[in-house]
């Protein structure tokens, strides 16, 4: 991997009472632990370590594990995979904000009218009832579209259309969002932090 891309690299990141609350870059990561917000988390024969930034750089210039490193001009940093927050001890908010880009996340990426998955730049939002006809600017009224759909329905109702969604849209749940975001990713540090039973009981609470 290049220095760019591991910078870009992921890292999970847990709440002080060691919940996995979001994932950052490896390039903010490091900048959460020079600032000593954070602590790096590391496993290593059953049991978990915790690094600031100086005990985890002398960490790394000993380290002989096969793991992807920054080098500087005077010294290595190895990446790390898991940082402890030292402050933070709640979840992050848990409504899911109403963006393009998290209608493409719930969509998956998926025209809501033909079904066709295609790369976000090559998608619109659709109004399923027109704004000019009373829609709104709402979870229940925005689906991801293809271009020739988009084109297709213009300024007109499904019925008028003749068209008809593959699933009807509806707000997504802050539980669904995170638990997608974070499992996909197969990264093998982080299976303890994973556990879907441990999802299923923390994020169904009000």
């Amino acid at each position: 991997m290049t220095q760019v891309s591991i910078l870009n690299s992921k890292v999970l990141v847990l709440n002080k009472l060691w919940q996995p609350i979001e994932i950052c870059s490896v390039r903010r990561a490091f900048c959460l632990l020079y600032l000593r917000h954070a602590q790096v988390v590391l496993k290593e024969g059953g049991s978990f370590y915790t690094f600031g930034f100086e005990e985890w750089k002398d960490f790394s210039q000993n380290s002989t594990a096969n793991a992807d490193v920054i080098r500087t001009i005077t010294y290595k940093l190895r990446i790390p995979r898991i940082i402890l927050l030292l402050i933070y001890d709640r979840f992050p908010p848990r409504e899911v904000k109403f963006t393009r880009r998290n209608i493409y996340i719930r969509d998956q990426n998926t025209c809501q009218y033909c079904g066709r998955k295609l790369d976000s730049q090559n998608l619109n939002l659709d109004h399923v009832i027109p704004l000019s006809r009373g829609g709104k600017d709402t979870w229940e009224n925005v689906v991801c579209s293809c271009v020739p759909c988009n084109l297709r329905k213009g300024n007109k109702t499904l019925a008028e259309a003749k068209m008809s969604l593959i699933r009807k849209p509806k707000k997504p749940t802050w539980r669904s969002f995170v638990k997608e975001g974070l499992v996909k990713i197969k990264e093998e540090s982080w299976k303890d932090f994973l556990d879907i039973a441990y999802w299923n009981v923390e994020l169904e609470q009000s």
